[in-house]
């Protein structure tokens, strides 16, 4: 069983090259180089929250013979300063104690500020043989083009919704626990691309299961996540332009608490399966893993429907509720304010 203080993502952080996920791109490139002795002595991993950054830098480190004396990771967003840079370009000086490489992971590198950035572009300029730098960043325009210049850059892409159900099933099943293939699905979905979100989320559910069995209703329980039911009463509304429904679905998720982006996000999957299954009948198969049975017909049902009200301009029209939500003094606003124009003169 977890120890309570022991965090899914930091136990079952990726040791190897070969453990890393979807990042294949970058992996292939580094290893070569590594093998052939082509080290860079300054490389730019650039990329979303929670995709792997540091821990390739990491792995890197220890594959060009690294120890952990002579390993330094410095957090830029409260070492920002050009007397922290200072400080470790007169380090950089000094030789590794017991490895090839001192490795320097600046993590979060554009908060540095713009004397600091300075302060670092000589020593990049000039770097002594010894010294490697990985810097991190989410940011990666925020950067001044000449540090940037001066780094091997690689840019890591969020994971897709199959390799983190993929990663959290196997997680789930060295922790003692099955998962439900929806669970899984839906653990990844809230993930939002990010690796350490999905052990987060799993994590959470973990702690507080009452059996091995973690069901989707379980995980909906947990994060606070909209019943499956309430979004498919919502995208039927949709479907039969009845915007009474719609909005009384609206008004229910307000009252059970759920997070109007989370309720949106679901809704928008279950959307874009639809107009897949109605427009590449191909991917069918591989829609069908990603629901339950009756999901899966429900969504369906739907796309075979003539004269459906669900298409692209739906579809958009929602995407675009969806980025105002973070701003509206009323969740629910954005969404109802789409419901509306889409219904046209019946809602207006």
């Amino acid at each position: 069983m977890l120890a309570m203080s022991e965090a899914l993502y930091r136990k079952y952080r990726p040791e190897t090259f070969k453990e890393v996920l979807g990042q294949g791109h970058i992996v292939r490139v580094i290893q070569e180089s590594i093998k052939m002795g082509n080290v860079a002595h300054a490389y730019l991993f650039s990329g979303g929250r929670g995709t792997g950054k540091t821990t390739l830098a990491r792995i890197l480190a220890r594959e060009v013979g690294c120890s952990g004396n002579d390993l330094y990771e410095i957090d830029a967003a409260s070492n920002r300063g050009i007397d922290d840079i200072r400080e470790l370009r007169d380090a950089v000086s000094t030789l590794p104690f017991d490895s090839p490489y001192k490795v320097y992971i600046i993590d979060e590198v554009h908060m540095l500020t713009k004397e600091a950035f300075n302060a670092l572009l000589k020593t990049l300029e000039e770097p002594p043989s010894h010294a490697l730098f990985i810097l991190a960043t989410t940011e990666v325009e925020k950067l001044p083009d000449t540090i940037v210049s001066r780094c091997q850059a690689f840019t890591f892409k969020q994971p897709s919704p199959s390799i983190l159900k993929k990663m959290v099933i196997n997680v789930a099943k060295q922790e003692g626990f099955t998962l439900e293939p929806t669970s899984a699905d839906l653990i990844a979905l809230l993930a939002e691309g990010s690796f350490r979100d999905a052990h987060g989320v799993l994590q959470k559910i973990v702690f507080s299961s009452k059996d091995k069995k973690i069901s989707v209703e379980e995980v909906e329980s947990v994060t606070g996540a909209p019943r499956g039911e309430i979004v498919n009463q919502f995208i039927e509304s949709i479907d039969k332009r009845d915007l009474s429904a719609g909005l009384s679905s609206l008004s229910d998720i307000s009252k059970e608490g759920v997070d109007m982006h989370v309720f949106l996000k679901l809704v928008l999957h279950k959307l874009r399966s639809i107009l897949l299954l109605r427009f590449a009948k191909n991917l069918e198969s591989i829609i069908k893993e990603q629901f339950n049975d009756e999901d899966f017909a429900f969504l369906l049902n739907i796309s075979e429907r003539k004269g459906s009200n669900i298409n692209a301009a739906t579809l958009s029209e929602l995407l675009g509720a969806y980025s105002k939500i973070g701003s509206a003094h009323i969740p629910p606003l954005p969404i109802e304010l789409s419901l509306i124009r889409m219904f046209g003169d019946e809602g207006a």
